[in-house]
């Protein structure tokens, strides 16, 4: 059964520089689900996310956020929930500490103790396994660990006002760049912080590692051509005939999906 529709796009599009990237999307996200988007590189896997975010201005179409239509980018007005988005490569402030990294939304928008934001990074970081870091800096960190601190900081939350939590996730390539281990821990974090009472319960996740879509799924959408080509749980990816997804999981150079150099 289908929860409460956090965020609905309609007949959302987005072209760039001339080229059009996503035509008419219409795409509902439930509280509780784990969503994952997929398709070849290029396709506009991100600029969903981007969209979702408010961080792009749509060409046509609307979005709905808790029912509300959401007028301009995040920094027009008001917005009904909090989204954290956790971009691809961490997007660490490399001249701030660990601790002033994952803080940084309650140093710079609270009335917060540094002292009570400290105990509360510390409490993010273990967390996500991270124990012990808070005064290093990015530099110090290896590429796992640079991708779970982005993990603390997106759902750092304020416990003085409810609005400052955020209410979904969304992860841009998680694993990209990732040793199968690695990949398999951020797979199994994901998972955890969503099952964590003090996580957030519902992402939306770009991927087009196998592992990644396999273990962190529920819902699947596959978007090629500006379209979502095909929709399905995750159980029915092997059970499909579409042939675009059967180009893709079988990564043959022959099929639908155009191939280029």
């Amino acid at each position: 059964m289908k929860g409460e529709p956090l965020i609905e796009l309609k007949n959302v599009s987005k072209s760039f520089g001339g080229y059009n990237i996503l035509d008419k999307i219409n795409l509902t996200i439930y509280r509780g689900e784990a969503l994952v988007i997929i398709g070849p590189s290029g396709t506009g896997k991100s600029t969903i996310l981007r969209l979702i975010a408010g961080l792009l201005p749509l060409d046509t179409g609307k979005i709905y956020i808790k029912g509300k239509e959401r007028k301009g980018i995040i920094e027009d007005g008001y917005q009904p929930m909090r989204i954290a988005l956790v971009f691809q490569q961490a997007a660490l402030f490399d001249s701030l500490t660990v601790d002033e990294n994952v803080g940084f939304f309650l140093y710079e928008h609270s009335q917060l103790s540094r002292s009570k934001i400290r105990k509360l990074v510390d409490k993010k970081l273990a967390m996500v396994g991270l124990h012990g870091i808070s005064d290093r800096y990015p530099s110090q960190l290896s590429g796992g660990m640079r991708k779970r601190v982005s993990f603390a900081r997106a759902l750092m939350s304020n416990p003085e006002n409810s609005l400052d939590n955020p209410e979904i996730v969304l992860y841009d390539e998680p694993t990209a760049g990732l040793d199968p281990i690695s990949s398999t821990v951020i797979e199994n974090l994901v998972r955890d912080l969503q099952n964590d009472s003090e996580g957030c319960g519902s992402y939306v996740m770009v991927s087009h590692q196998d592992s990644t879509i396999r273990r962190t799924a529920d819902r699947v959408i596959f978007l090629y051509g500006g379209k979502i080509q095909w929709e399905g749980k995750v159980n029915e990816i092997d059970s499909t005939n579409n042939p675009i997804v059967r180009q893709f999981f079988n990564a043959s150079v022959k099929g639908p999906i155009r191939v280029t150099d």
